[in-house]
């Protein structure tokens, strides 16, 4: 996801060429490594927000709204800062943002209530914005010609398995580490101080220039030759990342309601079995044409629909977890396949404004409707709440699918030189 805003998609570092040898493959990795880490933990909450409910007595509306207050500052923060990096250069931003996620995972370890686990999700945001474009950004800079295509598809396979990974990590914290609420950030914390100190030894890939302060000014537009695919694809998009908000923010308490009695691990891993599924997806369907893996995804979304509530209706968690693997394929099937069409005609110049709509778009699908939800939840219950969302997102994905097929029929062969495949 962060290789969305980053603007070295339209201005290709004029110090690019000077990470050579085993110092790009470590700078590669240890970029790679903090996108992994950041979306851990932003998913690392998933697991304690029932831990948070006992406790403190938080309503879903709660829940959601510091589920959401993360989204939308992590969405303001790519849409001003997006471009910093290429002012200030790579080093000293990066490792000013993994500095203040750092001081935010102390304060989500200290948080005593929703207001001030609210704050401390806030400057998350703030942070995770800010480092996952300059990560971004610096993947893309160090690409390597003889792999075209690894640093993109790293991009956009390291935020979902770091989703993956925070949520297991913070699950079994939950059920074997004293203090989970505690613990699970103590160790982020320790991790991007390293991860801060270790970016300072890396070889900058960029010049300092003028206009930063100018390059703060939130921009956001869609070129003329994309906007007829993106109002095509919106639907899909909003069906598949609202998906996925459910399911991060309301994901445990639905197991809860399914199953009561089953174990604090399982509360956890319903967005686990989501994530690591859609990367999986991902891997799988590097190579494959993108407007038929999201036609794909686009209808994987129906029988996860069905499943999720089949489990309120007698099939019990088999279902809810099985709807959670189908939308996992479905986020993975149609992000995917829907970010590679939309890039696959674009000149270099055009991307970054329209991966900008694109994220613009996906964070408001994924948050204002889970804020949506828990309200919801709070007048007519879990249970109809779960059935209205479900339906909603089936009903996004069949006009999506329908559009998604039309289109189809007027769409360039993939096999085109500007369209191939991830490798």
């Amino acid at each position: 996801m962060s290789d969305a805003v980053s603007d070295s998609l339209a201005h290709r570092p004029v110090g690019g060429s000077r990470a050579h040898g085993k110092n790009r493959a470590a700078s590669f990795g240890l970029d790679a490594s903090i996108l992994v880490a950041l979306l851990a933990a932003s998913s690392a909450p998933t697991p304690l927000y029932p831990l948070y409910q006992d406790q403190w007595g938080l309503s879903a509306l709660a829940v959601t709204v510091v589920f959401s207050a993360y989204s939308l500052t992590l969405l303001s923060a790519l849409l001003t800062t997006g471009a910093l990096s290429d002012h200030l250069g790579r080093r000293p931003v990066l490792a000013g943002a993994l500095g203040a996620q750092a001081v935010a995972m102390v304060l989500l370890a200290s948080a005593d209530g929703a207001g001030s686990l609210t704050a401390a999700r806030l400057l998350q945001g703030v942070a995770t914005g800010v480092a996952t474009s300059t990560a971004g950004a610096a993947l893309l800079d160090l690409e390597n010609p003889r792999h075209p295509g690894r640093s993109a598809l790293t991009n956009t396979i390291a935020p979902v398995t770091g989703m993956a990974a925070g949520v297991l990590v913070s699950t079994l914290l939950v059920r074997f580490a004293p203090a989970p609420t505690v613990t699970v950030y103590a160790l982020m914390a320790a991790l991007f101080a390293a991860q801060a100190i270790a970016v300072t030894f890396t070889t900058e890939t960029v010049n300092r220039r003028a206009g930063a302060f100018r390059s703060l000014r939130p921009q956001l537009g869609v070129p003329p030759a994309v906007r007829c695919t993106l109002l095509t694809t919106g639907t899909a998009i909003v069906a598949i990342w609202a998906l996925g908000g459910f399911y991060s923010s309301l994901g445990p308490a639905l197991v809860r309601l399914v199953a009561p009695d089953a174990p604090q691990a399982a509360l956890g891993m319903v967005f686990f079995t989501l994530s690591a599924t859609a990367a999986l997806t991902m891997w799988v369907l590097r190579r494959t044409d993108p407007l038929t893996t999201a036609i794909g995804g686009c209808i994987s979304v129906l029988p996860a629909a069905v499943l999720t509530l089949s489990g309120l209706h007698g099939v019990g968690l088999p279902a809810v977890y099985g709807g959670a693997a189908l939308a996992g394929v479905a986020f993975g099937a149609v992000s995917q396949g829907l970010l590679r069409t939309l890039l696959a005609s674009l000149d270099e110049q055009y991307r970054a404004a329209t991966l900008a709509a694109y994220y613009v778009l996906s964070y408001l699908s994924m948050s204002l409707p889970a804020i949506a939800a828990g309200a919801a939840t709070q007048c007519y219950g879990l249970r109809t709440t779960s059935h209205a969302y479900a339906i909603l997102a089936a009903l996004l994905a069949a006009a999506a699918l329908t559009a998604l097929a039309v289109s189809r029929t007027r769409t360039r062969p993939y096999s085109s030189p500007r369209n191939r495949p991830l490798r």
